[in-house]
This record gives C-alpha cells, sequence and structure tokens, in this order.
C-alpha cells in the first residue's frame, strides 16, 4: 500500500520546511521523484482541482490565475516580448500559459516530462473530445485583448503556432536532449523548476539549464510557487522546493540574466490543494555575450 503524504507541524527545517514533512516514499528520500510523477501524477485529475475557471472559482480567488494570465498579457501584447521562437519547459497537460505568445511568437515548442500530460495536450491540439476544457480562460484572455468573442479564433491560432510537444527534463544540462535546438527569443516555465528540484542545488541548476535555451538578449519568464512544500492532485501529494523571492532572483542573476520584473500575489489555498503563500511572476533578459 503506497503512503499517503503527511505533514505535520513543528519548527522550519533548513530551508524553510517544516519538520516532519512527508511525502510518498520513493527511491530518492522523501522528495517526490521522477518515477512517483510517471506511477502517480493524474492529468485530469491535476486540471480537475488547479484549472476551474469559473465565476468566483478558487482558481481565480485563491489561485492567482488572473494574476498570471493577466502578467502573460502585458509581457507578450504591451510589453513587446516577441520573436520567432518560444520555448514552454515543463508544459504540463496545460495550455493557459501559451494564450498570450502566440500572439507574438511564430512558433511555440511546449515541452514536458510526463508521457500522460503530454498526450492530454496532444488531446486539446487534435480537439479530442476528452480534451479539457479551456473555453473559459481563453474567453478571459480574448477579453483582456479587446473582443471575448473570438475565443475560437484563438484557439485555432495557439493550436497552429504550437509545432512540437517534446520531451524535456530540467535535471539534463540540455532539457530537450537528445535533440539540440536553436536558442530561443524566449523561455517559458510555469510552476516547474520547485517540483521537479529537490534540493537548492538542483534548482540553480536546472535554472542554468533552462536558461542555456535562451539566445543572448532573449527573455526568460516564469511563474513560481513561492514557499510552498506540497499540492495536491486528488488524493496524491506531491512535494515542492521551498523557494524564497531572494533565493530566485539570486539564481536567476547566477544564470546569466538581468531581472526586469518580478511581481508577487499572495494566495490562500483554503481547501489544503497546496501551500504557497505566494505565486512569483518573474521576467529576466539574458545578457548579451561579450
Amino acid at each position: 500500500m503506497c503512503l499517503k503524504g503527511y505533514k505535520s507541524k513543528g519548527c522550519l527545517g533548513a530551508q524553510g520546511i517544516p519538520a516532519g514533512t512527508w511525502f510518498r516514499g520513493n527511491m530518492e528520500g522523501e522528495f517526490t521523484g521522477k518515477e512517483v510523477y510517471r506511477q502517480h501524477f493524474d492529468p485530469k485529475g491535476y486540471l480537475k482541482v488547479h484549472m476551474p475557471f469559473g465565476s468566483g472559482s478558487p482558481a481565480v480567488r485563491e489561485g492567482g490565475f488572473a494574476f498570471i494570465l493577466e502578467n502573460l498579457h502585458k509581457a507578450f501584447l504591451l510589453d513587446g516580448i516577441q520573436g520567432e521562437t518560444l520555448i514552454d519547459i515543463g508544459s504540463g497537460p496545460s495550455i493557459y500559459q501559451l494564450l498570450s505568445a502566440c500572439e507574438s511568437f511564430q512558433e511555440i515548442i511546449a515541452t514536458e516530462f510526463l508521457e500522460q500530460n503530454r498526450e492530454e495536450m496532444q488531446k486539446w491540439l487534435k480537439k479530442d473530445p476528452e480534451a479539457f476544457d479551456w473555453t473559459l480562460m481563453v474567453k478571459y484572455i480574448c477579453q483582456l485583448e479587446g473582443d471575448r468573442e473570438k475565443w475560437m479564433e484563438k484557439e485555432e491560432k495557439l493550436r497552429k503556432t504550437i509545432k512540437q510537444v517534446l520531451k524535456c527534463d530540467v535535471t539534463q544540462a540540455n532539457p530537450l536532449d537528445p535533440l539540440v535546438l536553436q536558442p530561443a527569443s524566449c523561455v517559458l516555465t510555469t510552476f516547474c523548476l520547485e517540483s521537479a528540484c529537490k534540493d537548492l542545488p538542483t534548482y540553480r541548476s536546472a535554472l542554468k539549464n533552462v536558461g542555456s535555451l535562451v539566445k543572448p538578449g532573449g527573455h526568460l519568464i516564469f511563474v513560481v510557487a513561492l514557499r510552498e512544500t506540497y499540492y495536491m492532485v486528488g488524493q496524491e501529494k506531491f512535494s515542492c522546493l521551498y523557494l524564497e523571492p531572494e533565493v530566485v532572483e539570486e539564481a536567476v542573476k547566477e544564470a546569466g540574466f538581468g531581472i526586469v520584473c518580478f511581481e508577487r500575489f499572495e494566495v490562500n489555498f483554503t481547501r489544503g490543494i497546496a501551500d504557497a503563500q505566494s505565486i512569483g511572476f518573474l521576467v529576466a533578459q539574458k545578457h548579451n555575450e561579450a
């Protein structure tokens, strides 16, 4: 029988994680590793819990999705971050993070570690009747852009702009190995590194790996859960690396980027689906090579 996640009360550990925090057992220790994700991560369960976007839903009120979508809209359509190629690292089974980007890039390459998540994205791309319904989020973005009724056109544009759905592993020096792609104008990642990295050295290394995919002068945009130790998918508990904003800023700079902006939004997951204290939205620009 698998051990359900349990988080006890207690003092903070070395990285600010509550002492006594336990997650599903695996060969890598307490932090939920790759094999646990392969066996137990349910894309539909994740989307059902974390992505509802109806009026007054927790995704809007507690989870900060309005904050995320509005900042992505601002970055791509108001601040003018654009180019030929955008690589989305750790797409998961989601497309919401790409709704504004498809207006500013000629092609989008979606990447994701888990096969089941890649399959879920492919369902939406192929208009599978069983695909997750993103209509409300698409309409929200279209409203930000000035015409809520163009949501079907938006969906078709995104489908045409996503050229590939590839496997990635941010712990590898080349996250897309064995493929070698030309550096991109922009790399986007949402709620990925803190879930994939068990400690700060791994996190800093992964950020450099992801940053290597950005061309000089290009941009890195990522959404990060701050001060979080876990999130739930149904009855399954998955661990997250506890990150302070200052740690994220330092890691970005070490990876060769200058920070353009770092906005934060406080969250309150009252239903116990996660324990993040805030969400960070960071835009950074890669230094030009000497």
